[in-house]
């Protein structure tokens, strides 16, 4: 970085190109090399909640204090929301306010994982500094900047903010170095690219594309930039986003935002671990998966851990652990290995008084371990104690605005309690799954830009009914109500032959050697579910020159040329997948011809009949199903299990009651754990189908084929061969 005093100025007439050339120059440098890091493994779950001594009187802290030393609570997160208490003024650092959260916590022996105040900007900044605030694209240019107020409003680019952000992180990390109760640092929140537009960015986007494209030409050959005569001979020529027509141009830009965030979350592990201890893990909480707009994988590369904050919308009678799961197998998937939970729910969420519908008694018991058993070494709440007034009211913590210990409190301190004794075996879960989902953020992308199921009119219309994060979260869904495990792989992931069955929803994009390795696979004896519009585009999301389904035509055994919407939902023939009144499917029909395919299903209309709808087709050793059209909940759940019950994924575990939910891994001591949740108000009774063991919670005997009953909001933790 380039020295400053702390009031100094800056050359604004070079500061944006040496911004862009500076954060161009760091994507190329070898610190996103994957960290090797000293951190102490885990030795326990740790439960907490993130804590703001700073929005509470002074008088609170002990009070604060000694209902988490009673409760049980292990663990706080702090200091990542209050840059401007860190540093009131430019160049002014105070730290006793924190230093005497840290000191109260360390006596109690609450650990401390303190997060980098990056992602909410000073006052004095944004007035010092105004370029540092976001310029945001209105849809025919880059409007004016984010007004300050809001979080999350700046350009993570921009040279000064940069040089802020720098200096706050080292001298705090550095502060807490040596502190025994700073057990880790998160970097920043919930990131993402806020949308910005600025002139660095901007200039950053055509050094990127200078680097990827070499030539103007190059670029308008693969963006077909002759539509509409849009080609250009100079880089100078290049337009904005804001009104680009060019999908290959829109896909690039939505890959250089998610780049932006990956630079800027890289680098700021690079200074924490510069400036702090190799003890100290690094981690980010990503706002939730499945982004558009992050590529938590390539963030994860830079972390020691990948954190996630995890929230469930469904409250009370639709509360199932599903999104849970979702969460939980997506981000397991980053690293695969284990991860954190820095934020969930407590009590009630929103920002507004609109949706408060507080958890029944148990299921925020019930929650904890549903994260556990997907693999979390952590969970926090956001937050400890309800904060006042401002936009979070009502996302209400463990601690309601009266302060005292509640219904929740009880419930986390029985929870706590358990954890104490039985964490250890429950820490560092180990989960094989032979169930993968490929999930393209390109193709998320790309597909937004060219809707199957939109809203409205055609040319006015709004929002999506259907999309492709609607089919990801469809097919999971799907594989979770069948109790079937599932990893998440990507695009650069090299080999799929650790999973008897390969999930590939609408693979959109994708580039000549991701489908060759999709056919490897099944030609090596794996088996494939792949739905409507795969292998439609290559990497610049122009469509192929040969007749769809393009390379994939020897795999799928068909060919096609014609597509239609669905203007209303169609049944297939003979209700072939035994879906009853859900026989059904929409939005979008591919006419498939068979080369070598035999049709699972076909339509039951006049016209559209003429076509398989659903096909199978044996390619080498192995096969693959393939959905021409968008089905139904139930008959997409049907065809999947017959799919896994081919490959022999469908046993006990998948033909319990429903509502009843299981999970299984390997625990530290290399015994098998079998978690079994009921989520229903109802008590659920089953029969135990593996090996004999001990209920942790409750320390009885459990024998193989014995009846477990599970009260409401209720689960057992069975850990095979414990004594």
């Amino acid at each position: 970085m380039t020295n400053m005093s702390a009031g100094g100025e800056f050359s604004r007439s070079k500061m944006r190109v040496a911004a862009a050339a500076l954060t161009f120059a760091f994507m190329l440098s070898p610190s996103f090399a994957e960290p090797k890091s000293a951190v102490p493994p885990f030795t326990t779950i740790l439960y907490g909640a993130a804590y703001y001594h700073e929005y509470m009187p002074t008088e609170r802290l002990d009070k604060d204090i000694a209902l988490m030393k009673a409760a049980g609570i292990t663990v706080v997160r702090m200091g990542e929301s209050t840059w401007s208490l860190w540093e009131p003024e430019d160049g002014r650092f105070e730290y006793a306010w924190m230093d005497r959260v840290v000191a109260a916590m360390d006596k109690a022996g609450i650990k401390v994982v303190m997060g980098t105040p990056t992602y909410s900007i000073p006052a004095w900044m944004a007035k010092k500094h105004p370029e540092i605030l976001a310029r945001r694209m209105n849809g025919t240019a880059t409007g004016a900047p984010a007004a300050y107020g809001m979080r999350q409003n700046m350009d993570t680019d921009a040279k000064a903010y940069r040089f802020y952000a720098e200096r706050m992180i080292k001298k705090i990390v550095a502060h807490y170095k040596n502190n025994s109760a700073v057990i880790g640092w998160q970097v920043d929140n919930e990131t993402s690219p806020y949308g910005a537009a600025n002139d660095d960015v901007f200039a950053g986007f055509k050094l990127h594309l200078k680097k990827k494209f070499g030539t103007p030409e190059a670029l308008s050959k693969a963006w077909f930039l002759n539509y509409w005569g849009q080609n250009i001979h100079e880089w100078e020529d290049l337009p904005r986003p804001d009104g680009a027509q060019s999908t290959g141009y829109k896909l690039e830009w939505s890959r250089w935002s998610q780049m932006r965030v990956t630079n800027f979350l890289s680098w700021q592990a690079g200074l924490v671990r510069v400036s702090g201890s190799p003890r100290q893990f690094v981690t980010h909480d990503f706002a939730g998966s499945l982004h558009a707009d992050v590529n938590e994988g390539a963030v994860a590369a830079a972390l020691d851990m990948p954190a996630v904050n995890v929230y469930h919308w469904a409250p009370q009678d639709q509360y199932d652990g599903s999104e849970q799961t979702l969460q939980g197998n997506f981000t397991r998937s980053l690293k695969h290995g284990n991860y954190l939970v820095t934020e969930t729910n407590a009590q009630t969420t929103d920002w507004s008084s609109s949706f408060q519908y507080p958890p029944y008694d148990g299921q925020l018991r019930e929650d904890v371990y549903t994260h556990v058993s997907n693999g979390a070494n952590m969970v926090e709440y956001w937050h400890w104690a309800s904060i006042h007034a401002n936009q979070e009211t009502y996302w209400k913590g463990v601690l309601s605005h009266d302060l005292e210990p509640n219904r929740i409190y009880a419930e986390v301190s029985r929870t706590a309690h358990e954890l104490q004794k039985i964490g250890p075996k429950l820490v560092n879960l180990k989960i094989h799954n032979d169930v993968a989902i490929l999930w393209s953020r390109d193709s998320y992308n790309a597909l937004n830009d060219m809707p199957f199921a939109k809203n409205g009119a055609q040319w006015n219309g709004s929002g999506n009914r259907a999309d492709y994060n609607s089919l990801v979260r469809q097919l999971h869904r799907a594989l979770y109500d069948m109790n079937v495990g599932a990893d998440f792989v990507f695009p650069d992931t090299a080999d799929f032959s650790a999973y008897k069955v390969l999930i590939v929803p609408s693979l959109y994009v994708a580039d000549e050697a991701l489908l060759r390795r999709i056919s490897d696979y099944v030609k090596n004896g794996g088996r494939v579910l792949m739905t409507f519009k795969s292998g439609f585009t290559n990497e610049n999301t122009a469509v192929r020159w040969e007749m769809a389904p393009g390379p994939l035509r020897d795999v799928l055994g068909f060919h096609y040329q014609e597509f239609s919407n669905l203007a209303q939902p169609l049944t297939l023939k003979a209700d072939p997948f035994h879906a009853g009144d859900d026989n059904k499917v929409q939005y979008w029909a591919e006419f498939l011809q068979l080369d070598g395919a035999k049709a699972l299903a076909t339509y039951d209309h006049p016209f559209f009949g003429r076509w398989p709808a659903i096909t199978e087709n044996s390619f080498g050793k192995g096969k693959v199903v393939y959905e021409g059209t968008y089905l139904s909940d139930k008959l997409q759940a049907n065809v999947l299990r017959g799919v896994l019950d081919e490959a022999g994924l469908i046993g006990a575990d998948q033909k319990l009651p429903a509502k009843l939910h299981a999970q299984s891994g390997i625990n530290g001591q290399n015994r098998a754990l079998h978690y079994y949740f009921n989520y229903s108000g109802d008590e659920k009774s089953f029969a135990y189908p593996h090996a004999a063991g001990v209920d942790l919670l409750t320390g009885h005997a459990i024998a193989a084929a014995q009846t477990v009953t599970l009260a409401p909001w209720d689960l057992a933790i069975i850990e095979e061969g414990a004594n």
